[in-house]
């Protein structure tokens, strides 16, 4: 699954990175090592500028809220619990087919947070010897320090108890898509601790290699079997995680050292 996210890059370097042409300076966000559910967050997106000369697409950096709330929904209580979407059943599912054909995005990260319970805590759990085992956060990253382009969907949402003109009326609101993580030996891998993606967590962000954002930012493609080819998780091997310290489990702590690499797992029986 994606509950966690990092978040530093500046919007300035976005725009060249994935070609935005239209970006509003007032929806600036501030770096975030710590995101979590119903938090604003930037996404890349295509769709028509309002009131354009031309209505032609046009790649957007927009602020949207982590959370989806399909636009059919009564009241947008439930966003947190849509933070994700899998990429298995996204195309029939019915908070998610609507705008999986039409509504897609990148939502760029510097990698995502998983937490893992250890084998002596798990035996200590199933014996009823510890109610709450302890878990280990890991951070997982693309190995060359490049941006993670998370596959996205978002959707508008209208609140129907404000007027027209209330700057609240819209909602706009998005989910990363998640896959089954891969099985196959990490890029860089700890030197105490999980050897692969699975060993964290069974399931995994969609990262979009760069190849692919044209095709899944594209509007114009719209046919779900298309669609769903281009959610093929990205190569084996180009991945690394390492164990971080477990303050980043409280999304009230946020800064640039909650990325920072531990030497081992902070409980030394975790593994």
């Amino acid at each position: 699954m994606c509950g966690r996210y990092a978040a530093s890059r500046r919007p300035e370097d976005l725009q060249g990175l994935f070609g935005v042409e239209k970006w509003e300076p007032e929806e600036t966000l501030a770096p975030d090592w710590n995101v979590a559910p119903t938090k604003e967050v930037y996404a890349v997106l295509e769709r028509p500028v309002k009131d354009a000369p031309e209505p032609r697409p046009v790649r957007q950096l927009r602020k949207l809220k982590w959370g989806l709330v399909p636009s059919w929904s009564k009241t947008p209580e439930g966003a947190a619990r849509l933070i994700n979407a899998r990429a298995e059943t996204v195309h029939e599912k019915p908070s998610f087919r609507r705008p999986f054909v039409s509504r897609r995005c990148i939502l760029p990260a510097d990698g995502y947070y998983e937490w893992v319970t250890g084998s002596d805590e798990r035996e200590l759990e199933e014996q009823g010897k510890r109610k709450r085992p302890r878990k280990q956060p890991y951070f997982v990253a693309p190995a060359d320090g490049s941006v993670m382009a998370l596959a996205g969907l978002y959707e508008f949402w209208r609140d129907r108890t404000l007027p027209d003109d209330h700057p609240g009326a819209w909602w706009v609101t998005c989910s990363v898509i998640t896959t089954e993580a891969d099985t196959a030996p990490l890029g860089v891998a700890p030197a105490e601790g999980p050897a692969s993606l699975a060993d964290i967590h069974p399931r995994m962000p969609l990262m979009l290699t760069p190849d692919r954002w044209d095709a899944w930012l594209d509007p114009a493609r719209t046919d779900p079997d298309e669609l769903r080819s281009l959610l093929a998780p990205p190569p084996a091997g180009i991945m690394r995680a390492y164990p971080v310290a477990t303050a980043v489990s409280n999304v009230r702590n946020n800064g640039p050292e909650l990325l920072e690499e531990l030497a081992a797992p902070e409980e030394s029986t975790l593994f």
